[in-house]
């Protein structure tokens, strides 16, 4: 059952996630201001402060420079009833490299931290590591609608219908219940429900927005953890990623996660990111805190 007050098209949500209003702008630094859609939940989510920043950061370079890689460390919650402050610091701007610092802030205090480089296209050497064999094409699986669009309560029709992503899963999800087998491994395709007609480097934002929705649940799987479990606490604490090679948002994109480590109540999750004929476009690293209650 849908709730009527979630967006027609949810891929809006990314659109208006990544429309800044720029409040200042000099040859050493620039302001803008983002602003959360409407949600169920009071904080707002990591994956869209990191796209915002990354998209304030892309403002301020040259159309020829592509975002390649990113790292940043949630400080703090984001409120998502207030608007955010994002403040971009141009560090340098060589001839093949930029490099950009962004802060997010609210009330003053700082939430989010990213450092960010852009590079000019170039040529060199390139191998990758190859997509996996075996996997479910996404036509096979089940939209997250028809999971736990059905289910009376809030987050469950916040996560079926107010998320700009179809997000389908190659093994059977964690929502409600543990996988079958206790694997360190993680599956999903992903691609925006329409179109969205952006820049390469307005395309990297988005998927950093995207990323941050699974990228643990690989951590989460191997324990036995669902989402619904009321004895868990989690929450990012930093985010990296790099952008490899072109991809659109609106092509389904494999992203394959895995969890090396686990330990003192923080888990590690990677993931490696592909088109659907196997190129490898982008490798993305989380840290989360994970607490379990029984731990004390």
């Amino acid at each position: 059952m849908a709730n009527t007050t979630y967006p027609d098209d949810p891929t809006d949500i990314l659109r208006d996630v990544l429309k800044l209003e720029r409040v200042t702008s000099d040859p050493d630094s620039s302001t803008f201001t983002g602003h959360t859609p409407k949600q169920t939940r009071g904080q707002v989510f990591g994956g869209q402060v990191v796209a915002q920043s990354l998209a304030a950061a892309s403002h301020s370079v040259h159309d020829d420079r592509n975002l390649h890689s990113m790292h940043c460390y949630f400080i703090r919650p984001g409120d998502a009833s207030e608007p955010l402050t994002i403040g971009v610091d141009h560090h340098r701007d060589g001839r093949s490299f930029s490099v950009r610092h962004v802060e997010v802030t609210q009330h003053n205090k700082v939430i989010l931290s990213l450092t960010c480089s852009f590079q000019t296209q170039d040529k060199g050497i390139e191998h990758q590591e190859p997509m996996p064999e075996g996997i479910p094409h996404p036509d096979e699986l089940p939209p997250i609608s028809s999971l736990v669009g059905m289910i009376d309560d809030p987050n469950a029709q916040e996560l079926a219908y107010n998320r700009p992503f179809d997000i389908r899963y190659a093994y059977e999800p964690i929502f409600l219940r543990p996988g079958p087998e206790r694997v360190n491994r993680n599956i999903v395709w992903m691609k925006t429900f329409t179109p969205v007609n952006v820049s390469r480097n307005m395309a990297a934002a988005g998927l950093a927005y995207g990323t941050d929705y699974t990228i643990l649940e690989a951590i989460m799987r191997h324990h036995g953890i669902t989402w619904v479990d009321p004895e868990k606490s989690v929450a990012s604490l930093d985010h990296a990623m790099w952008f490899h090679r072109p991809f659109t948002l609106d092509q389904w994109l494999l992203f394959v996660q895995e969890s090396p480590s686990a330990q003192s109540a923080r888990g590690l999750g990677m993931g490696r990111i592909y088109t659907i004929d196997g190129d490898l476009v982008a490798t993305v690293a989380q840290e989360g805190m994970m607490r379990l209650s029984k731990f004390g």
